[in-house]
């Protein structure tokens, strides 16, 4: 393994049990993050990038689901084989994650002191009083006014955005190596995702955070990322870094979430081109390219053979037998 990989998913396979049988909501996906990398990971809903980024801290709930196949290394240790005990001394102090909806993850019957004191204690030798100091400081990182005063109110008592920075603030409270950040700003109006987006690089950059971003907007893709996987039906369907991912997608698939972005400087309103057609149940998965009813480079071949993720160049690797 490359001594500069922090994190390493190899061949990681996840299934969920249903009434109607199994679904492999991620199905043998591999990846490598660096230090102080920002990694996009982005797809449409139920692609399998928010139950990958679940996988990385072993929150899978089971039953239903279950990692089968693969292993995920930290520092070339694997976290699939480390019990829940040694995962919770784990979680918040190597690699932490902000949820969703931060409402789902703050407490609403414990003040915002008493969740970030608890975190903090939980994973330093920290008393409560030097605990407190060191939750107000990361509510001043964060621009949260009046920490002295906000640190002793519940999270019903914020606004959205504010709770999303409080989540930030608890989740970097440890000096984490890993930030994982699903879908951090989809409830946040555009301002505020601005503000929530440019604090997280900008505390990545103050404490040297490896990133994990996982989203379906491709601005904030763009934006903040240095490298992307492109998920579609549980399997990395392209890999590149950003700017070559944007400049020249290889991927039909790619190329259809790019051309549905609305750009401001067209000179007359058009329809928005789609991507006709549905994604496949994942309890009759099609033989060959998963793509394939929706693709227009779609041939007979892609119909009988899955397409394996191949370097394509030097910058980009495509799961694509006729790639742009």
């Amino acid at each position: 393994m490359n001594n500069q990989k922090l994190l390493e998913v190899q061949d990681l396979v996840i299934e969920f049990t249903t009434d109607k049988g199994k679904v492999r909501a991620v199905d043998g996906i591999s990846f490598s993050l660096n230090n102080s990398e920002t990694l996009g990971i982005v797809g449409e809903s139920g692609c399998g990038k928010t139950v990958t980024a679940l996988s990385l801290l072993k929150l899978i709930p089971s039953p239903p689901g279950k990692i089968i196949q693969g292993h995920i290394l930290y520092q070339g240790k694997d976290i699939v084989s480390k019990s829940e005990s040694a995962m919770r001394h784990f979680r918040g102090k190597e690699i932490s994650m902000i949820f969703q909806e931060p409402m789902t993850s703050l407490n609403p019957v414990f003040t915002i002191g008493n969740q970030m004191i608890d975190v903090i204690r939980q994973h330093t030798h920290a008393s409560k009083k030097e605990a407190k100091e060191r939750a107000i400081k990361m509510l001043e990182r964060i621009r949260i006014p009046n920490p002295e005063r906000r640190i002793d109110e519940y999270p019903h008592q914020m606004s959205g955005g504010m709770r999303q920075r409080i989540m930030i603030a608890m989740a970097l409270s440890c000096n984490p190596k890993i930030l994982v950040a699903d879908e951090p700003t989809t409830a946040l109006d555009v301002t505020v995702q601005a503000q929530v987006m440019a604090q997280i690089s900008e505390l990545q950059k103050k404490f040297n955070t490896a990133v994990i971003l996982v989203t379906h907007d491709l601005g904030v893709i763009a934006e903040t990322c240095t490298n992307v996987l492109v998920m579609y039906c549980g399997k990395i369907v392209e890999r590149a870094d950003v700017s070559t991912l944007f400049e020249s997608p290889r991927h039909p698939y790619t190329r259809g979430l790019l051309t549905s972005i609305p750009r401001i400087r067209e000179k007359k309103l058009e329809k928005l081109p789609t991507i006709e057609g549905t994604v496949p149940d994942l309890l009759h998965l099609p033989v060959g390219c998963r793509y394939a009813d929706r693709c227009e480079r779609v041939r007979d071949h892609c119909r009988l053979e899955e397409p394996p993720l191949e370097k394509k160049d030097d910058k980009t690797e495509v799961a694509c037998f006729y790639p742009y």
